[in-house]
């Protein structure tokens, strides 16, 4: 791959630039994965997929997961934090927590819990479904359990079990009589988690989340209700307990300013905390800490304007400012990153499977007849004599042929097939007015929005409500590009539509260093070639997620892994859903579907329609369909 074409790539797709050196493009023009920033180590991710379809006989669409970028992350993490603690002085210790909302997938907690001793690295539970997981899982004695969200009994005493197993469980109360639940069942007990108190800050984040934090947040204790807490504590003689003030303001903070003032004024309440006699040891800084989707560093939603280690530095910097200016001590600071933690680590692969034409490219040329409307006339003339300087005046004169086509045709003027014809014209013309655009150094805004219209649309083996939901949600950008084959120029614009029924199942904002494409660069494509498209960055939240929207389901997945020389292996492969699988989902029995389905065709066969040897072929399909993937083959 020559300089040139490797420099207008990476400006099409900007992988260099929202990778965070775990993504590259090598000289065969395919992406490769490194399992760890500056490694030398990589696996080509087109070679991995073609061994995965081929020798494993997994079928697209697929999740790949690397546990390496996991580990990666987490040490990228901690190392910010131990840096920014040396350069400052500060007394206290990071302590990294993995929120398992994020994503709580058996296989990423165990990998991060696995690098426990290193970075001793916790868990954060939202639910009892979550902490009944974590209880089980091991984790170093200096680790925490964090139980956040709204709590019942059940949540309390599922919490105390884990206590009971030697776990540093804290109980994070987020409501005035969720503290005196706890309080009953420890005086009932004779067990007593470690207490927590969400404090609820003046101060809000920025970017699509800034709304979880503020005054009207959803969490949290306002000032009289925290005093309110200590006071309770005390009087049940339980005040020994409260070890952690707790924060949120907001995930995917995008602007640094927002983390400076957020991190004053908590440092001011736990300070006070102190002040008044409260024996807290952490502060629980929550998540926010965000992700640089589109690459550009600014305070754009999909993108963030520092880096982990000016974040962490800013971070431990105004919390010892505070601490010393009250004279209190440091506190040990937590952090919830899931964010930062998982997002790097999946890569979704999809392939094109067919195009949705606008406009038919390979139509033959159309010819006038003599018995041709006058309409259709004048639209072949502007489609001749469209040039380089009278383009934008023949497009504006196109639009209004289209019209009156259109007015004609409704009148009963003409018929299907001149209106065809006319179409044919009409978008002709517009592709050699865009055309001509592209060679103008300031073509008008309006060719902008005829780019996108006239965009391949094409259809992708996946559903974005499963994979990529925030995509379709909150509008998340996520980088997509070919995994192959980069090693070319892209011709072609396009935007992507899923297998859903659904309008709304379609990618038409795209990952771009100065703006928001609303077309993708693509390669030609040829009905019956391979071509291969990675969604990256979608590790977190995307998961957990995801709808079961038409049924369907999961994706297949596999697990890889680097070794030391470089070869990679498939440490696990987990089979899609099938039909069967989302069946069962939406609670239909597949036996009794069977027997209604045969009950059919004895109806027929009993009519003299079908014979009982063709009837039981068509029992046997139907009953071999439902463990069929639910993905096209």
């Amino acid at each position: 791959m020559n300089d040139e074409i490797l420099q207008r790539i990476q400006q099409v797709y900007g992988v260099e630039n929202w990778s965070a050196g775990y993504f590259d493009i090598n000289p065969k023009g395919n992406i490769i994965v490194h399992p760890a920033k500056d490694d030398p180590r990589y696996v080509d991710l087109k070679g991995l997929v073609d061994d995965l379809l081929a020798k494993q006989k997994m079928q697209l669409p697929l999740l790949i997961r690397f546990p390496q970028l996991l580990t990666s992350q987490l040490r990228t993490l901690s190392g910010a934090y131990q840096a920014a603690i040396a350069q400052y002085g500060f007394q206290g210790q990071h302590y990294p927590v993995f929120p398992m909302k994020v994503n709580p997938r058996r296989e990423v907690v165990e990998e991060f819990l696995r690098d426990s001793s290193r970075c001793r690295v916790g868990l954060e539970c939202g639910s009892k479904a979550e902490l009944y997981a974590a209880v089980a899982q091991d984790q170093t004695s200096e680790s925490l359990l964090l139980c956040n969200g709204f709590k019942d009994e059940a949540f309390v005493k599922t919490a105390l079990l884990a206590v009971q197993a030697g776990k540093r469980v804290t109980i994070i109360v987020e409501k005035l009589n969720e503290l005196k639940m706890v309080i009953k069942l420890a005086q009932q007990t004779g067990v007593a988690p470690w207490i927590g108190l969400r404090a609820k800050l003046y101060s809000r984040g920025s970017g699509k989340w800034a709304s979880s934090g503020g005054e009207s947040a959803k969490f949290g204790l306002t000032t009289s209700e925290l005093l309110d807490c200590v006071r309770l504590l005390r009087e049940t003689k339980l005040d020994h307990r409260l070890k952690l003030l707790h924060f949120h303001i907001g995930s995917q903070i995008t602007d640094i300013k927002r983390v400076k003032n957020a991190m004053k004024e908590a440092a001011r309440v736990y300070a006070k905390l102190r002040q008044i006699g409260c024996g807290i040891e952490f502060l629980d800084i929550g998540g926010g800490l965000g992700v640089d989707y589109d690459g550009s560093q600014t305070r754009f939603e999909s993108s963030v304007n520092y880096t982990v280690q000016e974040f962490a530095n800013d971070v431990i910097y105004v919390v010892k400012g505070v601490c010393d200016d009250e004279d209190v001590p440091h506190p040990n600071i937590v952090t919830e990153s899931g964010r930062f933690m998982t997002a790097y680590h999946t890569v979704f692969i999809t392939s094109i499977r067919d195009e949705i034409e606008t406009f038919a490219e390979d139509k033959p040329e159309v010819t006038i007849d003599d018995d041709d409307p006058q309409v259709i006339t004048e639209l072949k003339e502007l489609f001749d004599g469209i040039n380089g300087k009278n383009y934008a005046e023949y497009y504006h004169d196109a639009l209004e042929h289209k019209d009156e086509l259109h007015t004609q045709f409704n009148l009963g003027l003409i018929s299907l097939e001149d209106r065809a014809k006319g179409e044919v014209l009409f978008w002709e013309t517009c592709a050699r007015a865009l055309k001509e655009s592209e060679e103008d150094s300031f073509p008008d805004d309006e060719f902008e929005a005829l780019k996108t219209i006239l965009a391949q649309k094409y259809l992708c083996n996946f559903s974005l409500f499963r994979s990529a939901p925030d995509s379709w949600a909150i509008k998340q950008l996520f980088p997509i590009v070919p995994i192959h084959r980069l090693n070319e120029l892209p011709s072609d614009y396009a935007t992507l539509v899923d297998v859903t029924c659904d309008s709304d199942g379609k990618i038409d904002k795209f990952v771009d260093l100065k703006d928001v494409k609303d077309t993708l660069e693509l390669h030609k494509w040829k009905d019956g070639e391979d071509y291969y498209l990675g969604i990256f960055l979608t590790g977190a939240y995307q998961e957990v997620m995801g709808s079961h929207h038409n049924l369907f389901g999961n994706p297949n997945e596999a697990q890889v892994v680097i070794d030391s020389d470089g070869r990679y292996h498939v440490t696990k492969l987990v089979q899609g859903s099938r039909i069967s699988d989302m069946l069962l989902f939406a609670r239909y029995d597949k036996a009794q579907l069977l027997e209604a389905y045969r009950k059919q065709l004895a109806a027929r066969v009993e009519a003299g329609a079908l014979t009982q040897e063709a009837a039981d072929q068509l029992a046997a399909e139907y009953e071999a369909g439902a463990g069929k993937g639910t993905y096209l083959e």
